[in-house]
């Protein structure tokens, strides 16, 4: 799979200058769109985007992984970011998320909480619309279609 192609020839690139790749997207039709997310501890400003652009395009023409032309895009993930990997569930443990799994789970697909912890690949969130105390939910994260982090107001 290409996703997974791109992911390991940048990660290092992007890892070495001291970021994290936190997700990649590539969208091919429309001329190919290619978005790198990157983060670090401290956040992301403008500039750490374009050393990791200039970086990433060195290597891309270098190896290039993608037929035809493409725009590239390097950008924060921002307050709402995506969450995919356990270590990006892990890293949020205690914070609120919002979920979709591919299939119901006794009736029901979306799921907003609290993230209590990761363990064994499954995620326990303590659902906002418990109505009567704290109700928990396991859910593996193989099964989650969409995740993300809900922003404090």
């Amino acid at each position: 799979m290409l996703r997974d192609q791109l992911s390991e020839l940048l990660g290092p690139i992007v890892a070495g200058l001291g970021y994290e790749l936190w997700e990649l997207e590539y969208v091919s039709r429309g001329g190919g769109l290619l978005r790198l997310y990157i983060d670090t501890p401290a956040g992301v400003t403008v500039e750490d985007c374009e050393r990791v652009s200039r970086a990433v395009s060195e290597t891309l023409d270098a190896a290039d992984p993608i037929p035809g032309e493409y725009t590239l895009e390097v950008s924060s993930p921002g307050l709402d970011r995506v969450l995919r990997r356990p270590a990006h569930f892990e890293r949020f443990t205690g914070e609120r998320v919002k979920l979709e799994m591919m299939q119901p789970l006794d009736g029901r697909k979306r799921f907003v909480g609290r993230l209590l912890r990761v363990a064994e690949q499954c995620v326990t969130l303590e659902l906002d619309d418990g109505a009567c105390g704290a109700e928990t939910v396991t859910l593996p994260i193989d099964d989650i279609h969409k995740a993300r982090l809900v922003p404090p107001l």
